[in-house]
């Protein structure tokens, strides 16, 4: 089901349940933690259970986010190096082999707002870096990327994290630096090729394709530095398989201690703290949280018993 286009959630639920489903278990397209990425769609199932009726009679959870699950993080290593290799070769090919080569690690930039609370719960004890999940998850995976690349292929770069696709009214302060910006600052250090990794995103999709493949790097081209763009996950055997791992971890019994999880923020998780990742336009109803009952219950299965599941 989507948000924002057809199937919609609350028919996409409707659907299910008509069709002798009672339990449901949701994979989002998100692997982070911030109201946008998490919250914001235990909102949309909690609402559209609301709405249809269906909250007591159709049960619904999520699966943790996987931002550091191997199965995302791999595919990641896998490109970065390609992606350091390839820009070497470019610059080989201009006579300028040695020159200084970023790794630039984007992602979707949030309201500061949003990132200072994605997250925060009186129930959690860490101290996040910049005071922030969803900013800490992305250095933790960006550090985890470059520290296999470099073990494993013995490629090595400075890198960064850096945002993109802000909208909004522009007072309204946005998590930065923008990418292009930060490609104009380091081509002015003297870096002569840029590496970006979409960290953020799970497939190729208008953010990637505009703001990276025609945006960013053209900001490169105009620039005359050598660039690429790393793949994201998509449909990559690692991720599918990810996939497959983490709703087996809410689907059969297993230790939560035996999850894998890339650094030492994870694994996630399954349920999200009291409060966390707060919706400041307003409380909604919302899934999946340890202070909420919406979408906990169901009704009797129907003939056939539970495996009409």
């Amino acid at each position: 089901g989507n948000r924002n286009w057809d199937p919609y959630i609350p028919q996409t639920l409707q659907d299910a349940y008509d069709a002798g489903h009672r339990k449901l278990l949701m994979v989002t397209t998100s692997a982070y933690s911030c109201y946008s990425s998490c919250r914001q769609y235990r909102e949309d199932i909690g609402m559209a259970l609301t709405e249809t009726g269906l909250d007591g009679r159709l049960e619904v959870d999520k699966v943790r986010q996987y931002f550091d699950h191997p199965g995302f993080v791999e595919p990641f290593i896998e490109g970065t190096a390609a992606g350091i290799a390839d820009v070497r070769a470019q610059l080989a090919a201009a006579g300028n082999p040695d020159a200084p080569v970023h790794v630039l690690f984007a992602t979707h930039s949030i309201p500061t707002r949003d990132a200072e609370a994605a997250g925060r719960s009186a129930d959690e004890p860490r101290q996040f870096a910049e005071d922030s999940a969803y900013v800490a998850q992305h250095l933790a995976t960006g550090g985890e990327v470059m520290r296999r690349v470099e073990a494993e292929s013995g490629l090595a770069a400075p890198w960064s994290l850096v945002y993109q696709s802000r909208s909004g009214a522009p007072h309204v302060p946005w998590l930065e630096p923008d990418i292009n910006d930060a490609i104009a600052d380091l081509s002015k250090q003297g870096v002569k090729g840029i590496v970006i990794v979409p960290l953020g995103f799970v497939s190729d999709h208008m953010e990637v394709v505009w703001d990276l493949d025609t945006e960013a790097l053209e900001t490169c081209r105009e620039l005359g530095l050598a660039a690429t763009r790393v793949p994201t996950p998509g449909t990559h055997r690692r991720f599918v398989e990810g996939l497959v791992d983490l709703i087996c971890e809410r689907t059969v019994a297993n230790n939560i201690r035996d999850r894998p999880a890339a650094t030492d923020l994870g694994p996630w998780y399954d349920v999200c703290r009291p409060g966390c990742c707060a919706n400041f336009r307003g409380e909604k109803p919302t899934i999946a949280g340890a202070d909420t009952t919406v979408g906990a219950g169901h009704d009797a299965y129907p003939a056939g018993g539970e495996d009409a599941r």
